[in-house]
């Protein structure tokens, strides 16, 4: 009973009450009784406030608990899905995952080979260049993950690695790229060509286990890392062990991107391997012949190379250029030094540029895609490469090609390429049993190529 109530009650009692008796007299034992009464009737009001209070600090302090849990709920639980080609999952957390992959289909034609050359490349030939499939993502407190197998030939792992970053600092841990060249870093999603240059592949540049770390400082990027082997090609007794640098600068000139890095690489082949092989295909990967190739080169106890590298993007317009020497460090035999190199020129016939950041060429965006009213992106582009692999009594031939290709991109996860190459071979008498000492082939590719 509150107050108010008391006050009703005693109105209506009063009411109730005859005049006469209202004006009467009280005995004093009245008054002691009404007295009594009313103090028992304030003692209640003091109760009922007290409870009132109490409920009423308690539900300010559940309206509190129920907002602190609903706002920490809501901020936790926030959960974004972008679309990247696949559904990318993010909360404010840290957390990320996407799933990724690639599928590249590869058609081949072999032709003006010398009908004294003993292969069964020519003409046709096409295959699941790459099937590739794996997941990335973020983990709190600046970490981050990828892991990626090639399903087009068994099951082969690519990238599998664990990384780092804090500020301008990465460090990457497991089986990554070893920082060898622009276009061997540039994913093969986003290269000129249907294969990179020649050097590239003959040089045998491919991912190994390691630790690496990367520094940006502005326009210059550092890299460099200590590796142990491709983990296909690990076991027990595989000792090998190198270290691989790489230095980039890459300022901009108003709207024009430049790039100029160079790469050093040592390797110890240690005791478990003694030989190594330096060869390469006629651009295709379709054609399984090498008319290019050192075979095995004995007693090499360690590989040294480097690079230079330079590029440009303005507009619709790109150029890059690569050079790559590789020696071959022998017991009691000389130490032959290979070379190898490209440059390239492209333009696009659509209003769109090729992609640049972080010292390596990306993805395209196409500005009018198809769907959207455009046609996609249309790009033409010319590449001269050289590789020499003569010297110190080894003769594996030289291989000069003159080549073109044109991509359309029609959206950004879709690419159709052609290409075709002129390979003039010289010193290359012998390397594949019936061939003469100079002679050219025609290589035509083709691909299709979707990318998440």
């Amino acid at each position: 009973m509150n107050l108010k109530s008391v006050f009703v009650a005693s109105v209506a009692i009063a009411a109730l009450l005859p005049t006469h008796a209202i004006a009467a007299p009280i005995t004093p034992e009245e008054a002691s009784s009404l007295l009594n009464r009313l103090n028992d009737l304030e003692q209640e009001v003091q109760m009922l406030r007290a409870k009132l209070s109490t409920v009423e600090t308690v539900q300010q302090k559940q309206s509190e608990q129920v907002a602190a849990v609903k706002k920490t709920t809501e901020s936790k639980s926030k959960t974004v899905i972008n679309w990247k080609g696949a559904p990318e999952l993010k909360n404010d957390d840290g957390w990320s995952f996407k799933p990724r992959g690639r599928v590249l289909i590869d058609a081949g034609s072999l032709g003006s080979v010398p009908s004294t050359i003993a292969t069964n490349d020519r003409g046709f030939s096409n295959e699941a260049r790459r099937v590739r499939l794996g997941v990335q993502g973020s983990i709190p407190g600046g970490f981050g993950y990828k892991v990626e197998a090639d399903l087009a030939d068994g099951v082969e792992l690519t990238d599998a690695y664990l990384d780092y970053k804090d500020g301008n600092l990465k460090i990457k841990v497991g089986q990554h790229n070893n920082f060898q060249s622009l276009e061997e870093l540039s994913s093969s999603n986003d290269t000129s060509f249907i294969e990179r240059s020649a050097f590239t592949d003959a040089f045998g540049f491919q991912r190994k286990v390691g630790i690496s770390a990367e520094y940006k400082a502005g326009d210059i990027i550092l890299q460099g890392g200590v590796f142990t082997d491709n983990i296909d090609d690990l076991n027990g007794a595989n000792d090998s062990i190198g270290l691989d640098g790489r230095v980039v600068f890459a300022p901009k000139l108003g709207d024009t991107q430049l790039h100029f890095g160079g790469s050093a690489h040592w390797r110890d082949l240690g005791n478990d391997i003694t030989s190594v092989r330096y060869r390469q295909r006629p651009l295709i990967h379709t054609v399984d012949t090498r008319f290019i190739n050192t075979g095995r080169i004995m007693r090499a106890t360690e590989e040294t190379s480097y690079g230079l590298e330079a590029a440009v993007v303005s507009g619709r317009f790109h150029a890059a250029g690569e050079t790559h020497w590789a020696k071959v460090t022998r017991t009691a035999m000389p130490n032959p030094t290979f070379f190898g190199g490209s440059i390239e020129g492209g333009v696009f016939l659509t209003d769109d540029s090729r992609v640049y950041k972080g010292g390596v060429f990306k993805s395209l965006k196409v500005k009018n895609p198809v769907g959207q009213g455009g046609i996609g992106a249309l790009q033409f582009n010319v590449r001269y490469d050289h590789l020499d692999l003569v010297d110190a009594g080894i003769i594996g031939g030289t291989q000069d090609g003159y080549m073109a290709s044109l991509i359309w991109t029609p959206v950004n996860q879709i690419r159709f390429l052609i290409n075709y190459g002129r390979l003039s071979y010289n010193d290359a008498f012998g390397i594949v049993a019936g061939a003469p000492n100079d002679y050219s082939v025609d290589v035509f590719g083709a691909r299709a190529q979707v990318v998440f």
